[in-house]
């Protein structure tokens, strides 16, 4: 006997579900009547109002009476009519104008070199380019003495000058997501770089000795790149506290890699590890350890049952099919916008676990694709 098959007209299952959303739409409509009506939606818009007050800087007097609070969005506009707050504000604003002369912005594709205008404004601080189609970063960056931020991520640039040798000041250099496939030696003369974000470029495979100079640095990020170690100069980095190195082919880890003392969150996630070495266990200051957990098959018993407080979480891949592309330049590019997505995740994800009391054994990383 084989199988029945039910045969419906299709009119009425559209009639159907038709009468199904009004009902949805109609218990929705009710819902929202209710939750307005209630104590606790009153409640809640009164919180909002006292503390949009607080900002204002409202006196409490002007907006609670007798132990009740007076909603009345007058007293909103009133009070921001007065001279006291209007010369808040005019202050605020000349404070964000004066800032803003030492702050270069810059995004959108039509951009394909830096303005000329930029090299005759040396007294900047910060630079912040993104999403454009700059290659190359000009050689009179050097001019640039005074320059604490470098924020490039998102663009097409392909080589970083050697004059950036040159800012003794800057703090902080983002190129993430970019087209680097090396990083010059003079980086090492930034003694006071405290920040450096590579991650993204997709070929970088070393960094230079000469980088081990950068003792001021706390956070590296080399994710998505194409590593097979932890470079010798990230280990001589004295002052590290956030490491990701994650999406990369590290096989193994260094046997000294507990010479970073200060090492707070190591993120080693997506890497052809098989075993984790147990120097780890010597690393009182470790908070966070994140690794995949489908290829290990060595995991020391003092990492997992760590009483200094460390939360090891290792991700668990589900299985997906690989998609065949003869264009290269297009997986590469759709490596890069998954590879931009998981780090989002993975920043939310760990802000997350910070909360947390404890974290969880393992974690399944599902991967969701659309088609449109």
């Amino acid at each position: 006997m084989g199988h029945q098959v039910i045969i419906f007209d299709f009119s009425l299952i559209r009639g159907l579900w038709e009468t199904r959303v009004k009902k949805n739409k109609e218990r929705q409509r009710k819902e929202k009547e209710r939750l307005e009506k209630s104590s606790l939606e009153r409640i809640k818009q009164e919180w909002n109002f006292i503390l949009e007050c607080r900002k204002k800087g409202i006196p409490q007097s002007k907006y609670l009476k007798n132990g009740f609070v007076d909603t009345d969005e007058k007293i909103l506009d009133t009070y921001g009519k007065t001279p006291q707050l209007q010369k808040r504000h005019a202050l605020s604003d000349e404070v964000n104008k004066e800032r803003n002369k030492f702050i270069f912005q810059l995004s959108g594709e039509q951009w394909t070199e830096f303005p000329d205008s930029l090299k005759e404004q040396i007294h900047l601080k910060e630079w912040h380019v993104c999403n454009t189609m700059i290659q190359t970063i000009p050689a009179y960056i050097a001019l640039f003495q005074d320059l604490r931020v470098l924020e490039l991520s998102k663009n097409q640039i392909n080589h970083l000058p050697v004059e950036i040798g040159c800012l003794k000041n800057l703090k902080v250099l983002n190129v993430s997501f970019n087209n680097l496939k090396s990083v010059p030696p003079e980086l090492g003369d930034c003694e006071n770089l405290e920040k450096l974000d590579l991650s993204g470029n997709m070929e970088i495979t070393e960094l230079p000795f000469e980088l081990s100079n950068l003792k001021q640095v706390t956070v590296v990020d080399v994710s998505a790149n194409k590593f097979h170690s932890i470079p010798i100069c990230v280990l001589r980095m004295s002052n590290l506290q956030w490491l990701d190195i994650s999406s990369n082919n590290l096989k193994d880890l260094p046997e000294d890699i507990d010479r970073l003392e200060q090492l707070q969150t190591l993120l080693l996630q997506k890497n052809k590890l098989t075993y984790l070495p147990r120097a780890l266990v010597n690393m009182p200051k470790l908070r966070l350890l994140v690794v995949s957990g489908d290829d290990l098959v060595e995991i020391p018993t003092a990492v997992c049952e760590s009483t200094t407080g460390l939360k090891f979480v290792s991700l668990k891949n589900s299985p997906v099919e690989t998609i065949v592309c003869e264009d290269t330049e297009e997986i590469i590019e759709s490596e890069r916008e998954r590879e931009q997505f998981e780090k989002e995740f993975m920043k939310a994800y760990i802000e997350d676990l910070k909360e947390r009391d404890s974290a969880p054994s393992y974690t399944t990383k599902v991967l969701l694709s659309l088609q449109l």
